[in-house]
C-alpha cells in the first residue's frame, strides 16, 4: 500500500499530459509577463492593509525589519521553486513538483493545500479591495447598505456585495484567456507601483524623527487566550508570547509574510510560458527582489510620519497622509490600492484554477474540470466553478480570521516544494536543470527551518483550522483520488513503467 500512496510521477510523462489537445494549456507568457505577475499579486494587502496592523500591535517601526525577515524567507523559498519551475514547467506548482518527487499522497496533501490557501487569499483580498471602494465612495457622498457592505444590517444579515461582484468579474476574465489577463494586470501593475513610489517619495518629506522612537518597543506579554501569537512557542521552547520587543518582529513577519504570497502562483503558470526553463526564474525571483524592496521602503515612510500606536488597521498609508493633512494624497492612495488589488484577487485566482486543473488531469479531481475551452485553451470548467464558490465566501469573509490560515497553508507548501528539491537531485539527478538552486542541501535546509519559525508564530487556532481541512482531504483523496488517479490506473495496465517508489531512480 506505501507504494502505491508515495508512487512518483516522472517529469517526462507530466511534461507529456501537457501535450494532450482537450487538455494542453495555451503558451503565451514571456519573462516580462511573468514578473509583471509576481508584483501584481504580492503588492497588495500587505502594503495597503496589514502594515498598519503589524506595526500598531506587534513590532512598531520594527515593522521594516519584520518584511525583511520574511523577505529573507521567502528568497530561500523563491531559490527552490525556481529550479522545480524550470525542471517541472507544468501547471500546478508545488503540487506538480510534489508528484513528481515525493509521491501521489504528498501531493495530493499540497495541492489541497493550495486550493484552500488560494481561495482563501483571493476572499480576503476581495473583501480588502471592497473596504477601498466603499472608502471612495464615501468620499463622493454615495454611501453602500450596512447589510451589503459585509456587515450586519437590522435584519441580521450582511453580505459585501462588492467583493462577490469582484471575483465574478475577474473569473470571466480568466475564461476569456490568460493573455488578455496579462494585459490588464501589466496596465493596472503600472499603476499600483507609481502609487507605492509616492508614498515614498511624497511621504519622505513628512517623516519625523521622533515617531521611530523607540523603533522596537519594550517587550509586551501577550494575554491568555488572545490568539495573537502562538501558544506551541512557549510549549517548545519555554518564553511567553510577547508582543513588540525582538520576538514581536517575528511575529510581525508571520502575519506580514501573507503580503509575499505571489512568487509561488507564478509558478503555477509555468506551464503557459513559452519559455519555462529561462523565464520562470527570472520571473519569480525578480518580482520577489522588487517587492521586498518596495515593502522596507513603504514601511519606514509610513511609521515615519506617524507614530505607530495612532496608525489605522483598516487604511494605514491613506490615513498617515491624512494625519499629516494632505488629504489629496489619501485619496489618490485609496484609488490605487482599490485598483491594485484587483489583480491580486485575479492572480490568485489563476494560481487556484491551475492547481485544481492539473488535480484533475490526474485523475485526482474529476476529468471532467480538465478540459480546456475548445477556443480560448484555458480550464473554463473549474474557473466558473471557483470563481462562484469564492465570491460566495468573499461575501461572509472576515478578514482578521482568515489571513493567518493563507499563511499556514503557503508556508506549508514552501516546506514541501524545499524537501522536494533535495529528493529530486538525489532520485533523478540525470534530469536537465536550467535553474539550479544553490548550495543544497544547504539552501533547501535553511528555508525548512525558516518557514517551520514562521509557522511556529501562528495561533494555535490557525494550526486547528489547517488540520481540519488536511484531515477531510485525506479523506477525499481515499474515497475519491486514490482509486481514479491516472498513474495508478497506468500501473495496473503496465506495472512498473510509469513510476517509481521514494529514493529510487526514474529512467
Amino acid at each position: 500500500m506505501s507504494n502505491t500512496l508515495f508512487r512518483t510521477k516522472r517529469v517526462e510523462q507530466s511534461i507529456l499530459d501537457t501535450e494532450e489537445p482537450e487538455h494542453a494549456l495555451k503558451k503565451s507568457l514571456s519573462a516580462l509577463d511573468l514578473t509583471v505577475f509576481g508584483v501584481g499579486v504580492i503588492i497588495g494587502t500587505g502594503i495597503f492593509v496589514l502594515t498598519g496592523k503589524v506595526a500598531k500591535e506587534n513590532a512598531g517601526p520594527g515593522v521594516s525589519l519584520a518584511f525583511v525577515a520574511a523577505g529573507v524567507a521567502c528568497a530561500l523559498a523563491a531559490l527552490c521553486y525556481a529550479e522545480f519551475a524550470s525542471t517541472v514547467p507544468v501547471a500546478g506548482s508545488a503540487y506538480t513538483f510534489s508528484y513528481a518527487s515525493l509521491g501521489e499522497l504528498p501531493a495530493w496533501i499540497i495541492g489541497w493545500d493550495l486550493v484552500l490557501e488560494f481561495a482563501l487569499g483571493t476572499a480576503v483580498v476581495a473583501v480588502g479591495w471592497s473596504g477601498y471602494v466603499r472608502s471612495l465612495m464615501d468620499n463622493a457622498g454615495w454611501h453602500m447598505p450596512e447589510s451589503l457592505s459585509g456587515r450586519e444590517g437590522a435584519d441580521g444579515f450582511g453580505f459585501d456585495i462588492l467583493a462577490a461582484a469582484l471575483v465574478l468579474v475577474l473569473t470571466a476574465i480568466l475564461v476569456i484567456g490568460v493573455k488578455l489577463s496579462a494585459r490588464i494586470t501589466t496596465v493596472v501593475v503600472a499603476i499600483k507601483v507609481t502609487v507605492v513610489l509616492v508614498v515614498i517619495i511624497a511621504g519622505a518629506f513628512f517623516i519625523e524623527g521622533k515617531n521611530y522612537s523607540p523603533f522596537i518597543p519594550k517587550a509586551q506579554a501577550v494575554e491568555a487566550g488572545s490568539g495573537i501569537k502562538s501558544p506551541l512557542i512557549q510549549l517548545m521552547f519555554g518564553w511567553a508570547p510577547t508582543n513588540f520587543g525582538v520576538m514581536g518582529i517575528f511575529t510581525a513577519a508571520s502575519v506580514v509574510f501573507f503580503a509575499f504570497i505571489g512568487f509561488d502562483v507564478v509558478a503555477t503558470a509555468a506551464e503557459e510560458t513559452k519559455n519555462p526553463q529561462r523565464d520562470m526564474p527570472r520571473g519569480i525571483l525578480g518580482s520577489l527582489i522588487i517587492c521586498t524592496t518596495l515593502y522596507v521602503l513603504v514601511s519606514i515612510v509610513v511609521t515615519g510620519m506617524q507614530h505607530y500606536s495612532q496608525l489605522s488597521i483598516d487604511a494605514p498609508l491613506a490615513d498617515a497622509f491624512k494625519a499629516t493633512g494632505h488629504p489629496w494624497y489619501a485619496g489618490f492612495i485609496s484609488f490605487g490600492a482599490a485598483v491594485g488589488l484587483t489583480t491580486v484577487c485575479m492572480i490568485l485566482l489563476l494560481g487556484q484554477t491551475r492547481v485544481f486543473f492539473a488535480m484533475s488531469r490526474d485523475g485526482l479531481l474529476p476529468r471532467f474540470f480538465s478540459r480546456v475551452h475548445p477556443r480560448f485553451r484555458t480550464p473554463h470548467r473549474p474557473t466558473i466553478l471557483l470563481g462562484v464558490i469564492i465570491a460566495i465566501l468573499a461575501g461572509f469573509t472576515s478578514l482578521s480570521e482568515l489571513a493567518e490560515l493563507v499563511n499556514i497553508g503557503t508556508l506549508f507548501a514552501f516546506i514541501v516544494v524545499a524537501v522536494g528539491v533535495v529528493v529530486l537531485r538525489h532520485t533523478r539527478p540525470d534530469l536537465p536543470r536550467s535553474f539550479r538552486t544553490p548550495w543544497v542541501p544547504w539552501v533547501p535546509i535553511l528555508s525548512v527551518l525558516a518557514t517551520l519559525w514562521l509557522m511556529l508564530n501562528l495561533p494555535a487556532e490557525t494550526w486547528l483550522r489547517f488540520a481540519i481541512w488536511m484531515v477531510i482531504g485525506i479523506v477525499v483523496y481515499f474515497l475519491y483520488g486514490r482509486s481514479h488517479s491516472r498513474l495508478g490506473r497506468h500501473e495496473e495496465t503496465t506495472p512498473g513503467e510509469a513510476t517509481n517508489p521514494p529514493g529510487g531512480t526514474a529512467g
